[in-house]
């Protein structure tokens, strides 16, 4: 049976100081940036191509923040901006820097009702747009709300990324799993190939790292695991579903046979969680599955 799970108030407090990220950026498609010329005297303007490939702008935390990967392709600049700048801008300018941030899909803007609370003393960071208002977090805003504010909102937050449900850990659980089944990193960046790593090979510094597919298959090989034609999963298995490129899109351990040590993605509001194989179906099944298991 499922059950709720919470992060602890120390994860809570990590999270809180992560989530909002020192540097605000803002990102403009090429015809919105001369709107902005005359307020950016103390901004860097940086072309997307290059910001894409800047090392201080490729860390785990700004890309799940600021949720990259569904940015627009129609961005071309990002302001990188110090904490407080929007708030300078003239009322009409502020609106309309929302506005397209809204249209290129920036991360750190949430719907008013996804909040338990009403953010009614942010007035001048939300705006409404077919009927909906939505808050803009940025670092200048952040700080000056109290603890139990932050707290409050982001909880709520973070209930958008996935539901905080899982199954007690079964007796069969390895004793490694057991002291991560069913919590939450207080970093970003583990995903769900390192917490399968993790679990078949039991070093435990692996499952805070960013695992990718090719470093993910090496380790698999190295570790005796080979394809298997039967779909009967047993204890150790480990599970991947793939594209039609043939990518991983996720992979997971397998407790039981029915019970899966799971990671849903690379934010730290992902937990690693207990999860039912109908669970994975669910969340996977339009992809392919593929069954590893451990050469004896």
């Amino acid at each position: 049976m499922k059950r709720k799970i919470q992060p602890t108030p120390d994860t809570l407090k990590e999270w809180i100081k992560a989530y909002v990220p020192d540097k605000d950026l803002f990102f403009l498609p090429e015809n919105k940036l001369a709107g902005f010329e005359e307020y950016v005297s103390d901004v860097l303007i940086i072309p997307h191509d290059e910001f894409l490939n800047h090392s201080s702008y490729k860390q785990v935390q700004l890309a799940n923040s600021y949720e990259y990967w569904n940015l627009s392709k129609d961005v071309s600049y990002v302001l990188v901006t110090p904490p407080g700048w929007v708030n300078h801008l003239p009322a009409e300018k502020r609106i309309d820097l929302f506005h397209v941030q809204i249209e290129v899909g920036r991360g750190l803007i949430h719907p008013v009702s996804d909040f338990s609370v009403e953010p009614s003393a942010l007035s001048q960071d939300r705006i409404e747009v077919e009927g909906e208002d939505y808050l803009f977090l940025h670092k200048g805003m952040w700080e000056e709300l109290s603890d139990s504010y932050k707290e409050e909102l982001m909880t709520d937050i973070a209930q958008q990324w996935e539901e905080w449900t899982s199954y007690d850990y079964p007796l069969q659980t390895p004793p490694h799993l057991i002291k991560f089944a069913n919590t939450f990193p207080s970093t970003a960046g583990s995903n769900c190939l390192s917490a399968t790593l993790f679990a078949i090979t039991g070093q435990e510094w692996i499952i805070h790292e960013w695992v990718h597919p090719k470093t993910f298959l090496q380790r698999l090989e190295y570790e005796n695991y080979l394809v298997i034609t039967s779909k009967d999963m047993r204890a150790g298995d480990v599970l991947t579903w793939e594209n039609s490129d043939g990518l991983i899109q996720h992979a997971s351990y397998c407790i039981d046979g029915d019970f899966f040590f799971n990671k849903r993605g690379q934010t730290f509001f992902n937990a690693w969680s207990i999860v039912h194989f109908d669970d994975l179906e669910e969340d996977w099944g339009r992809f392919s599955m593929k069954i590893f298991r451990r050469a004896v």
